[in-house]
Formats: C-alpha cells, structure tokens, sequence
C-alpha cells in the first residue's frame, strides 16, 4: 500500500480514543453534550464509557467523527 493513498484522508490511522480526547480537550464535556446529544457526554462522561458506547453505536460514532473533522479544519 502507498502512503499516497491515505494522504487525503484526515482519519486515517487515528484511534477512537485519541478523536474522544482530543474533543474532550477542545470542547469539555457541556459543550460536547450540548453538540451530540449522546447521554454518555452527559451522564458522567468519561473516556472509557463513551468509548463503549461509540463503539457498539455507529450512528453516534458517526457524529463524533464529522464533530472531529470540524475541529480539524477549525484549529488549522
């Protein structure tokens, strides 16, 4: 595989966790909950439970990756 063919694609070789604390750190918790509705922003968040919880919900996976990608693009 080239490494060309990842170049485009700011997601690639990012872990779950590493998206969960980089937005935990940028946002805080109130702000995430108040962005994605997810009760495990809400209801004593942590970095362990909402790791479980993205990874058996795709949808919600789904919104903390666009949210991500959203900060990407803010930060540069």
């Amino acid at each position: 595989m080239e490494n060309n063919e990842h170049k485009n694609n700011p997601m690639h070789g990012i872990k779950l966790q590493q998206i969960l604390e980089e937005l935990e750190m940028y946002y805080g918790w109130e702000t995430l909950d108040t962005l994605i509705r997810i009760n495990c922003f809400n209801n004593n968040p942590s970095i362990k439970s909402c790791l479980k919880f993205l990874r058996k919900t795709p949808w919600a996976r789904a919104k903390v990756e666009a949210l991500y990608l959203v900060m990407i693009k803010k930060k540069d």
